[in-house]
């Protein structure tokens, strides 16, 4: 299945009704003008051409009904079609995009695609977008807004180094922790983000977005003298995809700072 073989269709039927209705409201606004010079029988005329368009109306709006009911949504997703052409007009738009079944990183989004309800979900938020071409546009478009906005990489720095300290002090209750061991991104995460309604404002992925920012940086020590270092892990699932400035797949998992060594 291809939507855009459904919506050229469609589109011919949908010219179809707008000429009928531009029609409509010509030959109304004429009638109500020759109505009020006093020309009863021009009126008449334009009333009997209105007429004759509302008679083909209600036949065309129903063979556009029919057209629109004989689209399988549910086919076009549990077959993968939709999919591969979401793949293929994020590709020929510049956008990266990995991922197979229903879930897919489209940095710095992650898309979901729900088979029994046939929606979208980008960033959990839901969407309802069944044509390939307008969603890998739509993502497009909110990417390059995202690119566009102002950073600051050594405030977001910064800021970093507040919530690494903070779990520093929290686990050093427990045990003795070095002042520059690694901490999962992911549990930083947390301390920046501690009540829900921040999460939802501040997602997981924004934050994503925002270490690749800095990561392209040329920040790598903060106002208090300590540098910074990005690790991996083992534990693939603790870590946070990104792509560098040139475009390519990182995985970031840990970070430290630490005085200079």
């Amino acid at each position: 299945m291809n939507y855009e073989e459904f919506y050229a269709k469609a589109q011919v039927q949908e010219k179809e009704i707008r000429d009928m209705l531009a029609n409509q409201q010509k030959f109304f606004k004429r009638m109500a003008k020759n109505l009020e010079k006093g020309d009863l029988k021009s009126a008449l005329k334009d009333m009997t051409l209105l007429q004759g368009v509302q008679s083909d109306y209600q036949p065309a709006t129903a063979f556009m009904r029919e057209t629109l009911e004989s689209f399988d949504a549910k086919e076009y997703m549990e077959s993968g079609d939709y999919a591969l052409q979401m793949l293929e007009y994020l590709e020929k738009s510049g956008v990266d995009a990995k991922g197979e079944h229903n879930v897919y990183e489209v940095f710095p989004y992650k898309v979901k695609l729900d088979f029994e309800s046939y929606d979208v979900y980008i960033n959990k938020r839901r969407v309802q977008c069944l044509r390939p071409q307008s969603l890998a546009g739509d993502i497009k478009s909110s990417r390059d807004k995202l690119m566009a906005v102002s950073f600051n990489p050594l405030l977001f720095a910064s800021e970093l180094a507040h919530a690494y300290d903070l779990a520093v002090t929290l686990k050093s209750k427990n045990k003795p922790v070095a002042p520059d061991a690694d901490f999962y991104l992911t549990d930083l995460y947390k301390h920046l983000t501690p009540m829900r309604r921040f999460r939802r404002e501040y997602d997981l992925q924004s934050f994503a977005f925002d270490l690749a920012r800095l990561n392209s940086s040329d920040i790598r020590t903060i106002d208090d003298g300590r540098s910074f270092q990005f690790g991996p892990s083992r534990e693939q699932k603790r870590a946070i995809r990104i792509l560098d400035g040139d475009g390519h797949e990182r995985f970031l998992a840990t970070i430290r700072f630490y005085r200079g060594e």
